[in-house]
């Protein structure tokens, strides 16, 4: 199965930018679509954003759509997740996810396997 680790999360003031990266290993990337989610203090998980296993097919929740981008190099084994314009409401802890069904899905459930989370906090 695939191991992933997000890094790339901190403390930025609000306007600022910010770059997550996702690295997989144990098994190749490539047979993945990949998901960022977030999670916030006392509210549920909420889909960020997804990409196919060849990039091709992209797709993000309302609440970034325009400020995030997601991309993928599976030559590295990794997934990125590109924010600007961030919000105060963007504060969480980031999740990456694999998918081994390829489906680029929205919803948790969709995702077999997890990393740990990075904690992102947008200063207002």
């Amino acid at each position: 199965q695939v191991q992933l680790v997000e890094s790339g999360g901190g403390l930025v003031q609000a306007g600022g930018s910010l770059r997550l990266s996702c690295a997989a290993s144990g098994r190749p990337l490539i047979r993945y679509a990949m998901g960022w989610f977030r999670q916030a203090p006392g509210k549920e998980r909420e889909f960020v954003a997804a990409i196919s296993w060849n990039s091709i097919t992209t797709t993000y929740g309302d609440s970034v759509k325009g400020r995030f981008t997601i991309s993928r190099d599976n030559a590295k084994n990794t997934v990125y997740l590109q924010m600007n314009s961030l919000k105060s409401e963007d504060t969480a802890v980031y999740y990456c996810a694999a998918d081994p069904l390829l489906r680029v899905g929205i919803r948790s459930d969709d995702y077999d396997y997890w990393g740990q989370g990075t904690q992102v906090t947008v200063s207002s």
